[in-house]
């Protein structure tokens, strides 16, 4: 079944959970997910970056919407850090049930004109729209665009930003950073922080950021609000991981014989996901 954010974190926000926003590079990742969404009957979202939609050419999107279709699950398909307003309306004419604009690295009154642009238009075409304020850390250069510092998200600005741009969801920052962080720096999140937030704008929150963090603070943030979460870096890592385990045999050749490990690691990292988040099981809710 294939769904707009409004209506998937809709009955999150409701039921207090969170849905996984998987990134997927290729078919490959895309599939496993969707059978470990489907054993689990779990609500997902497959979301893609415009890196990532560099590899995988638009044609995908039509493949995704067709495998949604078909599903026993709720499935969005989510564009992740849009720049532009042309970019965003690209996504929409191409399949995307759900946008986010990312300009939080601009003014905060900039910021609000072109979300409530995207907003504007999304809506006329029931697309959802995701926007972001304040902005998470960045670690490495696979990562997102981030400040060496977080700059924590305000619950009066939040509450005024969604007053002004009518997005259906915002994402927040609260202590996450985009990829992995590295050794000498502990991931910590402000869940008073995310709890005040929330009470100043009640629909459904976004967390970036989602790999890679404590599981009980994840778990919490899931409880206290956040109806989305990203993850992006700890389902591919277990994915490449054994990729280059089993390519050390350099008799194999067939794609086929290489994928089925990679996928089967992934899923169980996807699989955790889907508990720690209280996803498992909630299909039937919509």
């Amino acid at each position: 079944m294939l769904i707009n954010g409004t209506k998937m974190l809709g009955v999150a926000n409701e039921n207090n959970f969170a849905i996984p926003a998987f990134n997927i590079s290729d078919w490959a990742m895309f599939s496993g997910l969707m059978e470990t969404c489907e054993r689990e009957q779990a609500p997902v979202i497959m979301s893609i970056h415009p890196y990532e939609m560099a590899l995988v050419g638009w044609d995908l999107v039509q493949a995704i919407r067709s495998r949604a279709h078909n599903s026993s699950v709720p499935v969005m398909i989510h564009w992740d850090h849009g720049a532009s307003y042309d970019e965003v309306i690209s996504c929409i004419r191409h399949g995307f049930t759900s946008v986010m604009i990312d300009r939080s690295m601009d003014s905060f009154e900039d910021n609000v004109a072109i979300s409530k642009r995207v907003a504007l238009t999304a809506h006329l075409v029931d697309v959802s729209v995701e926007a972001e304020l304040g902005t998470i850390g960045g670690t490495d250069s696979y990562a997102e665009a981030g400040t060496a510092d977080i700059i924590y998200t305000q619950p009066d600005e939040a509450a005024r930003f969604v007053e002004l741009t009518d997005v259906d969801s915002l994402a927040v920052a609260i202590g996450t950073r985009h990829g992995i962080c590295p050794p000498d720096l502990k991931p910590e999140l402000r869940l008073d922080l995310l709890r005040e937030i929330k009470k100043a704008v009640p629909r459904p929150l976004v967390l970036h950021g989602g790999s890679n963090n404590p599981d009980d603070e994840i778990a919490e943030a899931a409880r206290s609000g956040v109806n989305k979460i990203n993850i992006s870096s700890d389902v591919k890592i277990a994915f490449m991981d054994k990729l280059r385990e089993v390519l050390e045999d350099r008799n194999l050749r067939e794609p086929h014989d290489i994928h089925p490990a990679a996928i089967e690691a992934m899923q169980k990292v996807a699989k955790h996901k889907l508990e720690l988040l209280g996803t498992s099981g909630k299909a039937h809710l919509y």
